[in-house]
């Protein structure tokens, strides 16, 4: 018998781990790594799960999130939501196996992935406290629910039921509530359960989420939309960006047997015209057996690919927040420190990184009653889930930092860094695979292509707010100079007149050289049910302007009958126009009209955005955006045709004011 040698006795002692006796050793890695962050991890992962549940069956989210406090340290977390429920014999895999679930291999975007989350987090309160979690699910059409106490065998990754039945529920017809004790510390502030459901109203402004805190206080961040989502379509992958080893892996499990119609058949966006042209770039037979497929094969095969110009891949993989509600929901649960201005959001188009889509959505806001002398709040989000934690970590503060944001309004002490001003930056970024820095998901890695992304995004962003800002220091000139024109000149003028004893001067010629603007007021009124808007426009240029002016209001509530001047155009209900008639040069032209069905705080802020006419010229209205698909006549055009009617019917003033064509 050969001797023991010390490679025997290491390998004796070698022996196969389960994931879950891993991740019970290693729970920092899963975000479990202070007594603060790993409640808010528990409640994070499932309320993840109920959203994900309720978009796949098409219901808009209700979800209840509750604490109770045992004692000092432990506390009893339930989450219930209205989803679809979960089959009685799914229960105990989902809720005691770590990595079971049904979204890891699936090419599109949805929050949970891995199926490590919530079974998770019922492993954590089970070694913190020796207690067993509770699910309770409901399917459509059940007579009762199954209700479940489980823990988990983290030897074997498998679930142990200590008690399951059958009960009734009969105040839900679906849904599901899982409730688990966990050892931890409950906080309020920046980093806290709050905060990530506060953040997680805004980028999923069709849900609806109730909050009640360890003291029985009660949040409710109400429904903004009744919009779900579009719902994510699986993709396969797409070739841009692929890896040489996934490349390899994917020619040995496909079923093809040709080169190019495993081309064609395993990858997003190639088609038979497209697989030819990367078979020809890699100098490789269409014919070629994947069985035949060698190493050097492979590298010519990932040459090809990249010489090939392919189609980005198709975005209906994604869902993204889009730009009317990431403005609806920041705006829904902004109201308190009311900003001044919404930038804007930008919308990026689908890239591609390891052969995985993804998109990049930024939106700013800036002033009202947010601080002005402190760091701009990040507001960083990944497939619609707020990142609390790890911030210098991720990709989109780096991003944040190499933006010069001098350029666009923001003080950034040095040229770098995250800058100082009244404002909250919000990134959110899309993939059918994030790529973060660790399974605790709450940061993601500083990939160049998306960081590029996220720049140029945050670019776009900011120009829309240094618009904003010079518009607001040329519009705050413009009301000095108007407040000067309209009381001393014409004091001035009357003063004059009396010491020279002639008559006060026709100072209309004058008052138009001097402001050469349209100036546009609103207000807005509130009484007995009953929103009344008034919209002054003032003509201070030397010529009669004709134009459109469009607003936003909550669909259906307009009353048309009380409208000033009818709509010359009605899109969805809520999307106003009007062409408004010649005004002359010096006149005031007023447009009313009121709204009916609405809670005073419902409608505060007007929009008003103007078209037909150089949005130069005008303060007080925004160009009108690209996506309203009103008939627009470009302002150039219609100049030419107010200087050839002006010529009959405007008055042309002298250096005094006179009236030349009285003359």
């Amino acid at each position: 018998m050969p001797p023991k040698t010390t490679a025997h006795k290491l390998a004796k002692d070698q022996k196969e781990i389960s994931v879950a006796e891993f991740f019970e050793k290693n729970r920092q890695i899963l975000g479990f790594d202070s007594p603060i962050k790993s409640i808010i991890m528990g409640v994070k992962e499932a309320v993840d799960n109920a959203l994900d549940a309720c978009e796949e069956a098409g219901i808009l989210p209700d979800i209840i999130v509750k604490i109770d406090r045992i004692d000092q340290r432990e506390y009893c977390i339930s989450i219930e939501d209205n989803g679809p429920g979960i089959v009685s014999t799914s229960m105990p895999n989902v809720f005691g196996r770590l990595l079971y679930g049904s979204r890891f291999h699936a090419v599109r975007q949805s929050r949970g992935q891995q199926g490590i989350g919530i079974s998770a987090t019922i492993m954590y309160g089970q070694i913190t406290t020796g207690k067993p979690a509770t699910a309770r699910s409901k399917v459509e059409g059940a007579e009762a629910a199954k209700e479940i106490d489980i823990i988990i065998d983290t030897k074997k990754n498998k679930p142990i039921l200590l008690r399951e039945e059958f009960i009734p529920w009969d105040d839900v017809s679906h849904g599901t509530r899982i409730s688990f004790y966990m050892s931890g510390r409950y906080v309020t502030g920046r980093q806290s359960i709050y905060e990530y459901l506060r953040q997680t109203a805004i980028v999923n402004p069709h849900s609806s989420i109730t909050f009640i805190d360890p003291s029985g206080k009660k949040y409710v961040f109400d429904r903004a939309t009744n919009q779900l989502p579009p719902k994510t379509k699986e993709i396969k992958p797409h070739p841009d960006g692929l890896e040489l080893g996934t490349l390899m892996n994917m020619t040995k499990a496909t079923k093809e047997r040709s080169l190019v119609k495993f081309l064609q058949n395993d990858f997003n966006r190639v088609s038979e015209r497209v697989a030819k042209e990367i078979c020809k770039a890699a100098n490789l037979p269409q014919t070629t057996r994947l069985t035949s497929m060698t190493l050097e094969s492979s590298k010519k095969l990932l040459d090809g690919i990249s010489k090939v110009k392919i189609m980005a891949p198709q975005a209906d993989c994604l869902s993204p927040i889009g730009d009317k509600l990431i403005r609806t929901g920041l705006k829904h649960v902004l109201d308190e420190v009311r900003p001044e201005f919404y930038a804007p959001p930008v919308t990026r188009d689908p890239k591609v990184h390891s052969g995985n889509p993804f998109l990049v959505e930024v939106g700013i806001v800036y002033g009202g009653g947010l601080p002005r002398d402190q760091q701009v709040q990040i507001y960083r989000f990944a497939n619609r889930v707020p990142l609390l934690y790890q911030q210098g970590a991720c990709v989109i503060t780096k991003a944040i930092e190499n933006t010069d944001w001098r350029r666009y309004g923001l003080e950034q002490r040095g040229g770098s860094g995250i800058p100082f001003g009244p404002a909250i930056i919000l990134v959110h970024v899309a993939s059918t695979k994030v790529p973060f820095t660790s399974e605790a998901k709450e940061a993601i890695s500083s990939i160049p292509n998306i960081q590029e992304e996220i720049e140029l995004a945050l670019k776009a962003c900011g120009r829309n707010l240094r618009t904003h800002l010079n518009k607001k220091e040329r519009r705050n000139k413009t009301r000095a100079k108007f407040e000067i024109v309209q009381e001393i000149i014409p004091l001035m003028a009357e003063k004059t007149s009396g010491i020279l004893g002639k008559p006060v001067p026709d100072l209309r010629g004058t008052i138009t050289k001097i402001m050469n603007v349209i100036w546009i007021d609103d207000s807005v009124t509130y009484e007995k049910g009953r929103h009344r808007v008034k919209i002054s426009i003032y003509n201070y240029t030397p010529k009669q302007q004709r134009f459109s002016i469009h607003t936003i209001i909550p669909g259906g509530s307009l009353n048309e009958k009380s409208c000033s001047l009818k709509p010359s155009n009605i899109k969805d209900e809520e999307k106003i126009s009007w062409d408004l008639p010649r005004i002359a040069s010096t006149e005031i032209y007023s447009l009313t009209y009121e709204l009916n069905g609405l809670d005073a705080d419902e409608y505060q802020d007007i929009e008003l955005y103007i078209s037909k006419i150089n949005p130069i010229d005008v303060m007080g209205a925004d160009p009108l955006p690209g996506d309203w698909d009103v008939e627009s006549v470009n302002f150039i055009e219609s100049e030419v045709v107010d200087l050839e009617e002006e010529l009959d019917e405007e008055p042309d003033y002298d250096e005094s004011g006179e009236d030349l064509d009285d003359e």
